[in-house]
């Protein structure tokens, strides 16, 4: 029951990292109608282009072999010697079919998945042994499902079978009459056009089973949202710690702001809404604005530059204009030149008067 309930809860997509994490364990959607098809393949594959040149060798060393069968020593040691010729000879025209059949199920793996290499899968599991996890993977949906494939490529290789031989009823009973020498290219033909019809019609259930097995690995992959909202902690980082971060940075940026104040040339405000306060020599290209604020903090900036003898003027077009085009250590943009160094021109002026 708890477990029923664990899969109801798990309602969210898998994210890229578990499914990551899933493929680094050998956990991947496998369709086994896949490799099946695949191996078909090969084997039509070797029966139209080897089936020919591995008759015609076998036929040739066995007959070799019996033309020089006189020869054969008749101690334990000739019978030995002839039997590895035969054995070598009948391994050798094995190699090119079977090698074709290797690559073959070699290639409906690769099309499923990528290479990969991890002994996870190898590693023993309470779970294989536990009678809960074997009952259900004999009598689960999983085996239901596996049986009915089962049941179905039964009735298609059956059917298909009995349409393509009751169509060629005629030539089987002339292939136990024919030659020895003939038998080959008939049955050959024969085999091939019901591999060919066996092969089109498991094309279409493997495909759809291709499409079940990964669609039924990503849903048992589901997460719940306590988990997914404790994956996003360790890939983004815990939120509360994020904006505690943000806050001391804030803070410290705040800091390093009013520590500027006293070294600015003037504060360009309004009576109480914003305040920039920007710092100019004659070295410098442009004005810098060094601190500018809104509200209480536009106050005590303003309030700051008045205790430490910095000018203040009153200008609210251009405090405006300037807190939403500046940005803090940046130079003023060109099109404010004018109005800003009018501004500068009238405090120094007021310097100059005082001194």
């Amino acid at each position: 029951m708890a477990e029923g309930q664990d899969n109801d809860d798990r309602t969210e997509e898998p994210t890229e990292r578990r499914l990551e994490e899933a493929i680094k364990r050998g956990d991947v959607p496998k369709s086994v109608e896949v490799n099946t098809w695949f191996v078909l393949g090969g084997f039509t594959l070797a029966v139209l282009v080897l089936a020919a040149p591995v008759a015609q060798g076998l036929s040739a060393s066995l007959k070799v072999f019996l033309m020089n069968a006189h020869a054969v020593p008749s101690s334990a040691d000739g019978f030995l010697a002839a039997g590895r010729r035969a054995l070598a000879a009948g391994l050798w025209a094995l190699v090119l079919p079977c090698g074709l059949l290797l690559l073959a199920a070699l290639g409906g793996a690769l099309v499923q998945n990528k290479p990969l290499w991890t002994l996870t899968p190898l590693m023993p599991q309470l779970s294989r042994i536990s009678p809960g996890a074997g009952f259900k993977r004999i009598f689960g949906r999983e085996a239901l499902v596996q049986f009915g494939k089962g049941l179905l490529k039964i009735a298609i290789i059956g059917a298909l079978a009995w349409t393509v031989l009751w169509g060629e009823r005629d030539r089987l009973d002339v292939l136990a009459r024919l030659d020895p020498v003939a038998i080959l290219p008939a049955s050959q033909d024969l085999v091939l056009k019901l591999m060919t019809a066996v092969l089109a019609a498991l094309a279409f259930l493997a495909a759809g089973d291709f499409l079940y097995q990964r669609f039924s690995w990503r849903k048992r992959l589901r997460m719940t949202k306590q988990e997914l909202k404790q994956e996003f902690k360790e890939t983004e980082g815990n939120p509360e710690i994020k904006s505690r971060v943000r806050q001391l940075r804030t803070t410290r940026a705040k800091k390093r702001m009013m520590a500027a104040v006293p070294k600015a040339t003037v504060v360009i405000a309004n009576p109480t809404h914003f305040a920039v306060a920007l710092r100019y020599d004659k070295k410098m290209p442009a004005p810098v604005c060094v601190a500018k604020g809104v509200d209480a903090l536009a106050l005590r900036i303003r309030a700051l530059a008045e205790e430490s003898g910095v000018a203040v003027v009153e200008n609210p077009p251009l405090a405006r204009t300037l807190y939403a085009a500046v940005e803090i250590d940046a130079e003023i943009p060109v099109e404010h030149y004018k109005a800003v160094a009018e501004v500068i021109g009238y405090v120094l002026r007021l310097r100059g008067r005082a001194s």
